[in-house]
């Protein structure tokens, strides 16, 4: 079977214009971030992303305290390309002001030194080959933190919702909601196994707790329509920036309601080709 090639994405910029941001939505995201790698070692690192099997996207900050040496870095990447990898490079840019500004409301110095309008005008000069090679340019003057996420989601194709990845989790209303969660869904509504005979010292994980809940007609109507609207939901949650989303569903106990119905969304999510991890946290309490 053909496997897809590694991804190597190098993050760069103007100072000020969010690389450390930037290089931090792509850790969020899961991939494999170095900042300040050297031009001279980046084919020695490439060997390695190479021959590691779990290192398959990669991001890679640069930024000009490499001086001269970053005009080496289009024509290596280009040789890079020819052996396997794909590499991609994205330069975050901004407005003179705007890096003005930036620098004198944080009060770090340019990597440059002296005055930050000089120095901004310098910089631009030896990234001008790295821009001009760039597959992405995003201007960060007016954006939030929130947009840039979106903006690099949309960069990696992450509107695809089957890059997230998702946690269902059970838990029982008398232990507390997680802290973690990000969507909450309460199924106390649903008839209570717990007062059904024999069914007590069962969980939702058991096929006759199952079978019972799944007698009750509001049962079934509540789970589609719950699994409805999160798969709408799942791609709005993508744009915004969340690599990861957290659904909580509870019960009273955390042991029968809440336990089969997070199962049987986390079943249907992972049949839909979602990377799903279900947790039980109230089950043997």
């Amino acid at each position: 079977m053909r496997r897809d090639p590694k991804r190597i994405f190098v993050i760069t910029g103007v100072s000020g214009a969010g690389k450390s941001q930037a290089l931090k939505v792509f850790e969020d995201f899961g991939w494999f971030c170095v900042d300040n790698l050297p031009v001279a070692l980046i084919g020695q690192f490439a060997k390695l992303v190479q021959r590691t099997p779990s290192m398959t996207r990669v991001a890679l900050g640069m930024d000009v305290r490499e001086g001269k040496l970053l005009a080496a870095l289009p024509p290596l990447l280009r040789e890079l390309k020819t052996q396997g990898l794909r590499i991609s490079v994205m330069f975050l840019d901004a407005a003179d002001e705007a890096i003005v500004r930036r620098f004198s409301e944080t009060r770090h110095r340019h990597p440059l030194g002296g005055k930050v309008a000089e120095a901004v005008r310098q910089e631009r000069r030896l990234l001008g080959p790295l821009k001009g090679a760039a597959d992405k340019t995003i201007d960060t003057t007016n954006l939030t933190l929130g947009e840039l996420k979106e903006k690099i989601s949309e960069t990696l194709g992450l509107t695809r919702t089957r890059e997230m990845t998702l946690q269902v989790v059970s838990f029982g209303y008398k232990n507390g909601i997680p802290l973690d969660a990000d969507i909450v869904m309460d199924v106390r509504f649903l008839p209570n196994p717990h007062y059904a005979p024999g069914l007590r010292r069962l969980t939702g994980l058991d096929a006759k707790v199952q079978r019972y809940i799944l007698a009750q007609p509001i049962a079934p109507r509540f789970l589609n329509g719950w699994l409805s609207l999160i798969n709408r939901l799942l791609p709005h949650y993508v744009r915004e920036g969340k690599s990861y989303l957290t659904i909580a569903i509870g019960c009273t106990g955390g042991r029968h309601r809440s336990v089969f119905c997070t199962h049987w969304l986390a079943q249907h999510l992972r049949s839909s080709g979602h990377p799903v991890q279900e947790f039980h946290r109230d089950v043997s309490a």
